[in-house]
């Protein structure tokens, strides 16, 4: 018997409240990554959580090589969840690549979303001109390429570069997250999410937006989060964090819970 995307993307609604919040995990993770910001909204919302198709939490038989080709299809599963669970208004955290799952999103169902609040979010990660997205080519191929050598030893590199501050903890359990996706798809997604390209889609946003970035982040320059609000069609803020690294929910979850409280809606 095969199971509803809802069952294959181990979607959870959690929490007590009436207004509705959506977590969404970014590249790497999977929704265990809000385990600990979580507590800080249960009493005060309906809390939606999925995995994405690429997380290694979810059989690797659902991860179509052809339908995943652009994160269009990623936008179809989340916005099949929020009509299989009659939601006619959220808020939405994502993630890196979540983020601009939900850009997508509320580009093409903006009455769904009072809020986008995006953590270390990139239309573009490499640099064009006079784009600084943070990497050059040759730089994404290498990671590539280390990918493909020896997918261990990658991992091992590239957990403690992305989490960046000294939390051996949020290391491990990144380190865990990605041993848990099968290397090929770690492969694919990576080549997609590095090579996108979505700064023509911006302007197209009409929700209102939160933009959170960490001080420094070796995925995600502080450049882009200007480039982000000075680009987005609706009204946008940045919010920057005194923090090393690209995944602030896992190094510091308690710091990131309080900014987000105060970037939710009010209503």
């Amino acid at each position: 018997m095969v199971p509803s995307l809802l069952e294959a993307l181990n979607v959870q609604v959690v929490g007590s409240g009436e207004k509705i919040l959506v977590l969404a995990h970014g590249f790497g993770t999977d929704q265990s990554a809000w385990q600990r910001i979580l507590p800080f909204f249960l009493p005060n919302y309906r809390v939606i959580l999925y995995d994405l198709v690429c997380a290694g939490s979810v059989n690797p038989d659902y991860f179509d090589f052809r339908r995943y080709t652009t994160l269009d299809a990623y936008v179809d599963d989340l916005l099949h969840i929020l009509d299989a669970l009659r939601v006619d208004r959220c808020a939405y955290v994502g993630h890196s690549v979540s983020a601009m799952i939900g850009i997508l999103a509320s580009i093409r169902r903006p009455e769904l979303f009072s809020k986008l609040i995006l953590i270390g979010a990139s239309p573009r990660f490499l640099n064009d001109n006079d784009y600084h997205g943070g990497f050059e080519l040759g730089e994404i191929e290498k990671l590539f390429s280390a990918m493909e050598a020896n997918y261990e030893a990658w991992v091992n590199g590239f957990a403690p570069l992305a989490v960046g501050a000294d939390v051996p903890a949020a290391v491990r359990e990144f380190s865990r997250t990605l041993f848990n996706m099968r290397p090929d798809i770690t492969l694919f997604v990576s080549r997609q999410v590095f090579n996108s390209d979505l700064r023509g889609v911006l302007g197209f946003v009409k929700v209102p937006c939160s933009i959170i970035q960490t001080a420094k982040d070796c995925s995600v320059p502080t450049s882009v989060a200007t480039y982000l609000k000075n680009h987005l069609g609706g009204r946008s803020t940045v919010h920057m964090l005194n923090l090393e690294g690209h995944l602030p929910h896992l190094s510091a979850p308690a710091l990131l819970a309080q900014e987000l409280l105060r970037a939710l809606p009010r209503c």
